[in-house]
């Protein structure tokens, strides 16, 4: 695990982490492009307006300011600006201004840091990397893509190196049209109340909804009754119809919600599970929202969520309706460092060096190189012609697996390549020697 950074809260790796952390990326992007998700990325500031219109997230922005800010011309101050928090709002703004330019349903994925001001601890961060996929309609989206992107990225995660998972799906139409089925019209309100179940626990929500939002007794009981649904395939709309609610509303979402989990349980059985009591904290999502903890590490909190939402990105009349969700890479690299899921096999990339048998051999060690690189090999050249126990001891201490030596016999070059994890050393050519696949890159091993 890394140590602690000099400024709380924003991690830096060591170059073995660094591998574990690329590992990561690159499985994600691979699982994202294999599934038609295009790359993209925003500028890293938004105006304050644009990132807080959605949602009271005003504590966590940084703002920006240039040192030596002046008045704008006119006497009017610049538009304050500030960090984005998450992904979504700038792909939002994004979508509006390049609607022209895009063919939709668009399908994006999108890796880049976020900057949020919360308390440090484990899995949070200040600065961190989060990787999105979302699917953005012009007018309309098809309910179907909330379905394809719960298996995404379920395939994404399971690519990774950590424990079991489990993404929870619920849908705030059917928890909507319940609350107003009941009684309770602040249903804003309840869903706030209801996403603390899992800190404060069913008897400080229900005061929360009798106090805060006039609950009766009946109703906070009832809306706790909903919020302990679960199941991993369709019986949880039983379960909530037994409870004799009746509600349009509730009907959609419920019909929507079997909908994702009847494919998930078929697709990827006990790694999908209906739960009604994710609420999700952004006010911007309208149906399906999405939550995913790591088993036996649900402290942890959240490592993937999300949801569909409906009015974020609208220009004039238009609407631009979209569902995503986002992996925090930072939170889930944090951990499979910290609890040794995975690791890199060497800390570096090179896999040959090139050693000098004196100092004029240089430039031939270096054509020697270019021929290796050529075939994808990654090779350092010794710097000085030391004495090669030394260049060995030189290629060990930085995890270089495999040392080149050549011999100059009146103008006939001869090539040796040593494995001093073995010790074995035999002849090579430059010009086809190749080391054995599992050495030519560091390979992440799991632990899992």
């Amino acid at each position: 695990m890394a140590r602690k950074a000099s400024l709380s809260g924003f991690p830096e790796w060591l170059p073995q982490e660094r591998l574990v952390e690329q590992h990561v990326l690159d499985s994600l992007r691979r699982t994202f492009e294999l599934h038609g998700f295009s790359s993209i990325e925003t500028r890293a500031v938004e105006t304050v307006e644009q990132l807080l219109r959605k949602g009271e997230i005003d504590k966590e922005v940084y703002g920006l300011h240039r040192l030596q800010a002046e008045e704008a011309e006119g006497g009017k101050s610049e538009d304050k600006l500030a960090l984005h928090f998450d992904l979504t709002v700038p792909f939002a703004r994004y979508v509006v201004e390049n609607a022209g330019h895009l063919a939709f349903p668009f399908r994006r994925y999108q890796i880049q840091k976020v900057w949020r001001g919360e308390r440090p601890q484990e899995g949070r961060a200040r600065e961190f990397t989060q990787a999105d996929i979302d699917v953005v309609g012009d007018g309309e989206l098809p309910f179907r893509y909330d379905v394809e992107l719960a298996l995404v990225i379920v395939e994404a995660l399971g690519a990774l190196p950590i424990p079991e998972f489990k993404l929870r799906v619920n849908n705030r139409k059917l928890a909507e049209g319940f609350y107003r089925g009941i009684g309770l019209d602040d249903t804003a309100g309840v869903l706030r109340s209801i996403d603390k179940l899992e800190k404060v626990g069913p008897q400080k929500v229900a005061e929360l909804l009798q106090h805060e939002l006039g609950a009766t007794v009946e109703q906070a009981e009832a809306a706790l009754k909903l919020a302990s649904i679960r199941s991993e395939d369709t019986s949880f709309a039983q379960e909530v119809r037994a409870l004799g609610v009746s509600n349009d509303l509730l009907d959609e979402g419920l019909a929507e919600l079997e909908q994702v989990i009847g494919e998930a349980s078929h697709r990827a059985p006990g790694r999908v599970l209906a739960d009604l009591s994710i609420a999700r904290g952004l006010d911007y999502y309208t149906g399906t929202v999405y939550e995913t903890v790591l088993v036996g590490h649900e402290q942890l909190g959240s490592i993937c969520s999300g949801g569909r939402y409906d009015a974020l990105a609208a220009k004039g009349n238009r609407k631009f309706p979209g569902v995503g969700l986002s992996i925090g890479v930072t939170r889930l690299v944090m951990r499979i460092l910290s609890q040794e899921f995975a690791s890199a096999s060497r800390h570096v990339p090179t896999a040959v060096l090139v050693t000098l048998a004196d100092d004029g051999s240089w430039s031939q060690a270096q054509d020697i190189a270019a021929q290796l690189r050529g075939r994808g090999i990654s090779v350092e050249v010794a710097a000085k012609a030391e004495k090669f126990g030394k260049q060995i001891k030189y290629a060990d201490r930085r995890g270089i697996p495999f040392v080149w030596f050549s011999t100059d016999e009146d103008g006939n070059l001869s090539h040796e390549v040593k494995d001093i994890r073995s010790g074995e050393q035999v002849a090579a050519d430059p010009k086809t020697w190749m080391p054995p696949a599992a050495d030519l890159i560091p390979q992440i091993t799991s632990a899992q």
